[in-house]
């Protein structure tokens, strides 16, 4: 239960701060406020990891280097979030974000990427997947 608290909390802090952060970019530029906001997150992270953090840096060498683009992935988040806010309008902008991250996460659950345990697609994921896209369009639509 707790997984589905944080996920509605991911969501709606997700949603609040496209918004957020489209509107920052309208007043000082695409990559100003991608700028502030990466650099206060991190400024924030080092805060909370100095107080609460359990792990160790040092074992980041030990990693695989692939799953250190990670943060890389992070700008394109926050700038095609911005940008696809800008050029539609919040709820389909995100909708539509939703309906890539569900069909990603399924490919990687499928197919078992980066060490994620497999969990097949059944007709009903897939058919729910198609209903979400068909209510996106719906909604498009005037």
């Amino acid at each position: 239960m707790i997984g589905f608290l944080f996920s509605i909390i991911a969501g709606a802090a997700m949603s609040i701060q496209g918004v957020m952060n489209t509107r920052l970019q309208d007043g000082i530029g695409l990559w100003e406020a991608n700028a502030y906001v990466q650099g206060t997150a991190f400024f924030l992270s080092l805060i909370v990891m100095w107080f609460f953090g359990s792990g160790s840096l040092r074992a980041i060498a030990s990693m695989p280097k692939g799953y250190l683009l990670g943060g890389a992935l992070g700008l394109v988040i926050t700038v095609t979030v911005m940008l696809s806010i800008k050029g539609l309008n919040p709820t389909v902008a995100i909708s539509t974000i939703l309906i890539a991250q569900l069909l990603v996460a399924a490919a990687i659950d499928h197919f078992g990427w980066m060490g994620q345990e497999k969990a097949a697609m059944g007709f009903k994921q897939w058919l729910g997947l198609a209903l979400m896209l068909g209510g996106v369009t719906l909604f498009k639509l005037r």
